[in-house]
């Protein structure tokens, strides 16, 4: 195991990673916010440096935590060599296993792998799989005159409003992700649409891992093109800064793939794999 703390070998890896795309999309998108300021801890594990074959992003060691904090405590990984990523899991201290975590890749082994190692250390696998896509170059954004008779206000989320994204986020509901999603508005681009009196009627934003996610738009104010427009311009904040403009979508959500195909995103070879890894000692928590 190597820990790759180093800011030019960052950057080289950076580079690097990209040369891998789609698979190494979501790793890429965390070394860049680490290379970025790195709001969110993290840092880079490797099997060895330069030729790797194995690479996991993780939550610095000395960052506070909470123990069923699984949107906190996420790892992402990439490997060329899918032996070399188990063998990686099974060294000492890449991973903490005492703590409910999630794992999030782009590569069909992910799950098999993992799930593995984690049977040996009595950890319970839920695996979530998902489309994955990516947004073209955003040129021009929707006419916003199109859309209501006095255009919407564009804007950003406030820390203020993460109650609100708990609530309507079908993976919240409770108190790590009520301070997962504040920091998450802290940290990365956000977009939203505000209603006369300022309130968010629609919303996306981005996570540690630079995909946007929590694409919402209040029941009441659907069918009036505000989610397109915040897709959009998410994705053009985003590719604006020189990240990918990358995001995932279930199967079943024919809405939003419908949207993503009106604006011609790129549906990826491969799917996006999330894996949340409970210890039994934690196990029968209700909102894991």
């Amino acid at each position: 195991m190597l820990v790759l703390n180093c800011s030019t070998k960052l950057l080289t890896l950076e580079k690097m990673l990209k040369s891998h795309f789609p698979e190494s999309l979501k790793v890429y998108g965390a070394v860049m916010n680490m290379n970025r300021g790195n709001p969110f801890q993290k840092e880079v594990v490797l099997d060895s440096w330069p030729d790797f074959k194995a690479v996991i992003t993780r939550r610095q060691k000395e960052a506070e935590t909470d123990d069923l904090d699984h949107y906190t405590n996420a790892y992402a990984v990439f490997y060329k060599d899918v032996r070399a990523y188990r063998q990686l899991l099974e060294e000492r201290d890449v991973i903490n296993w005492d703590q409910v975590f999630q794992i999030q890749g782009l590569q069909s082994e992910l799950y098999d792998a993992t799930k593995a190692v984690a049977n040996s250390k009595q950890l319970d696998v839920q695996l979530a799989s998902f489309k994955a896509v990516r947004f073209s170059p955003v040129s021009t954004l929707p006419d916003t005159s199109l859309l209501m008779s006095s255009p919407p206000r564009l804007t950003h989320l406030s820390v203020s409003e993460a109650d609100l994204l708990n609530r309507t986020w079908s993976r919240g509901g409770n108190d790590q992700c009520l301070r997962y999603v504040a920091d998450l508005i802290s940290c990365f681009p956000s977009v939203c649409v505000r209603d006369e009196e300022g309130n968010a009627v629609s919303w996306s934003l981005t996570d540690q891992f630079a995909t946007m996610c929590h694409g919402y738009t209040l029941p009441e104010h659907r069918r009036k093109g505000y989610s397109r427009l915040v897709a959009l311009t998410l994705a053009r904040k985003l590719q604006s800064r020189g990240f990918p403009s990358q995001g995932n979508v279930r199967d079943d959500n024919t809405a939003s793939i419908g949207l993503l195909k009106g604006v011609r995103a790129e549906f990826l070879p491969c799917r996006f794999h999330r894996l949340i890894l409970t210890p039994v000692a934690f196990s029968g928590q209700g909102h894991l």
